[in-house]
């Protein structure tokens, strides 16, 4: 039994932490968690690739921290077309199969924010899920309710190994396991309110608007990550990167950023490489530090705005999007291609 040995032990909310930097997103899910006064344990699997500074930082965050082993799709070319090849170790997800000493768990993504106590998801049933934005028939492995089990886990593994994941990753192979989930039973189609895609603040806003106050859970999908983003420790206010179009499309980037700060940040280990250690330098009372974020600091020069731009609809066609420079760019990856 943990430490939280008052905590109901038959039920648990589990994350996946594949390397240091993902660990700074289940880091501020946990608090969030916490902050709803859930009574379920807190479970979170790593991966080799999770060194043991961050180890014992998250092991004074969650009530369980337990190895995995890496589950690769190593399907490259499918990877690769989403241009997402971090994708296949979420593989590994399905490892929350095997946590057999609880009875139901919610699986959430490190890049989740919880805003509201969702404790009445453990009343759903396998596998309860909310509507991929991209392709509504599909259902989100953001957020689900699944039943731990060892025979599960195999029938997954058999799957993975025969027929592979329609899209490299952990959602494919969830939904193609559990096909049915579209047409069978409506009762395990989640509300967007427990998987609002952080984008919805600007793709639709009259939605937003009339149902953002009933949101319990932001995920923050696609490649720019909260920790990806600029931050003045100065102002405490994130960086507003090129594409951005007001403030209110950073609120929940924000509220990310401000639960961090204050609590997670100070908890780190400075001697943690990589990106989690350079946030770890920076500090809040002498109010030094500015952390520029993936877009000024890598020689991207803008790519992740652009891409984020792309999918709002926002298109630059005067600019670095007009025809001519598109052309451009094909014209050149032939002439590499044909050299």
């Amino acid at each position: 039994m943990s430490r939280f040995n008052y905590k109901m032990s038959a039920e648990a909310f589990v994350t996946l932490v594949t390397n240091d930097t993902y660990a700074l997103g289940a880091l501020v899910l946990s608090n969030t968690l916490r902050d709803t006064n859930t009574n379920r344990q807190l479970v979170v699997l790593i991966t080799p690739g999770v060194t043991n500074n961050m180890r014992t930082t998250l092991s004074s965050a969650f009530d369980v921290v337990q190895e995995v082993d890496v589950i690769n799709s190593k399907d490259e070319a499918i990877l690769q077309a989403l241009k997402r090849p971090e994708l296949g170790v979420t593989l590994s997800k399905i490892h929350c199969w095997r946590l057999t000493q609880y009875q139901k768990a919610v699986f959430l993504d490190a890049d989740t924010l919880i805003l509201q106590n969702i404790d009445e998801l453990f009343d759903r049933e396998e596998l309860s899920a909310a509507p991929d934005i991209g392709w509504p028939d599909c259902f989100n492995t953001g957020v689900f309710v699944f039943q731990p089990s060892e025979q599960t886990f195999s029938n997954l593994i058999a799957l993975a190994t025969e027929r592979g994941s329609f899209d490299g990753g952990d959602q494919g192979l969830l939904n193609t396991y559990f096909s049915d989930w579209a047409t069978k039973d409506i009762s395990k189609h989640l509300s967007f309110i427990y998987n609002m895609s952080s984008i919805a603040v600007y793709s639709y806003p009259p939605a937003y608007k009339q149902f953002g106050k009933d949101v319990k859970v932001v995920h923050f999908l696609g490649s720019m990550k909260p920790w990806l983003y600029g931050y003045s420790v100065s102002s405490g206010q994130v960086s507003q990167p090129q594409g951005v179009q007001s403030y209110q499309e950073l609120e929940h980037v924000q509220l990310w950023w401000n639960i961090f700060m204050s609590r997670v940040q100070p908890t780190l280990n400075p001697d943690i490489s990589g990106l989690a250690g350079n946030l770890a330098k920076l500090t809040i009372e002498g109010s030094s530090g500015e952390y520029r974020g993936i877009e000024e600091s890598s020689g991207s020069n803008g790519a992740f705005a652009r891409q984020q731009a792309w999918e709002r609809g926002q298109i630059d066609y005067l600019g670095s999007d007009a025809f001519a420079n598109i052309q451009r760019k094909i014209d050149e990856a032939i002439n590499v291609k044909s050299s």
